[in-house]
């Protein structure tokens, strides 16, 4: 498909939607019919989110809808999810993000509960390194309002990722790829971290600005890229079976 993954038509976004929604499945952040990723209208118009009611492998372009700034379907068929307001007012506070993911990992909760700084013990850690993994305080409720909405965004700030206490996590990127992949890294990084953690440990960890480095190298755009058509593969060969 053309510019799946910098959509310029409705059909291309809706398909756009659907992928992200089935990978990250596959990569184990299904929570039955709950958690969402949005991307960003190409005309403006708000974001395409799958419907209410379906689990994240179950998405088709059919399944999914065009949610406006305001909360109007503007297209596709089925129920909004309540907490469309986590990406409609983090895209609204960041120009930058085109994709957002919110899920529910069972294993970056389980992080959250510690109350610890994520630390660089892989590689995976060090996609956060530069701005940090921030933690949202308002609430561990729905995100349910416009205002609690910009409350996550003022959070998250310019970062890549924020923990959700009690709730799940919010990753964003310039794309489908970035976005995806630092949720995929977040839970790897925050599971480590506690086997790290029941073993006695962390003791060690890269430096700050050895993590810069390793950032710019290991989590290059190229290598995002090659990360998320690993997913991409993985996901088609299980809709082949």
């Amino acid at each position: 498909m053309k510019n799946i993954d910098a959509p310029e038509t409705d059909d291309e976004a809706a398909e756009l939607t659907a992928l992200g929604s089935r990978v990250l499945a596959e990569a184990g952040h299904g929570d039955m019919i709950w958690g969402h990723l949005a991307v960003r209208d190409p005309g403006g118009r708000g974001v395409w989110m799958k419907a209410a009611g379906w689990g994240l492998e179950e998405i088709e372009p059919e399944r999914v809808v065009l949610v406006s700034w305001d909360g109007e379907r503007l297209s596709g068929d089925g129920p909004l999810h309540l907490e469309f307001h986590i990406h409609t007012e983090v895209m609204r506070a960041r120009p930058d993000v085109q994709v957002s993911v919110h899920t529910h990992s069972g294993t970056v909760n389980a992080f959250a509960s510690v109350g610890e700084p994520l630390r660089p013990l892989s590689h995976d850690a060090v996609a956060f390194a530069e701005h940090g993994l921030p933690n949202f305080g308002a609430t561990a409720n729905l995100i349910r309002t416009q205002e609690l909405g910009r409350a996550l965004a003022a959070d998250l700030g310019p970062a890549r990722a924020c923990l959700m206490p009690q709730h799940g996590l919010l990753t964003v990127g310039p794309d489908i790829a970035h976005a995806v992949m630092y949720a995929v890294l977040l839970e790897r990084a925050c599971g480590l971290q506690l086997a790290a953690r029941a073993a006695g440990g962390p003791r060690h960890w890269t430096g700050h600005q050895e993590s810069l480095e390793k950032d710019a190298l290991v989590w290059a755009s190229g290598q995002i890229a090659a990360g998320w058509r690993y997913w991409v593969r993985r996901t088609e060969r299980r809709t082949r079976r």
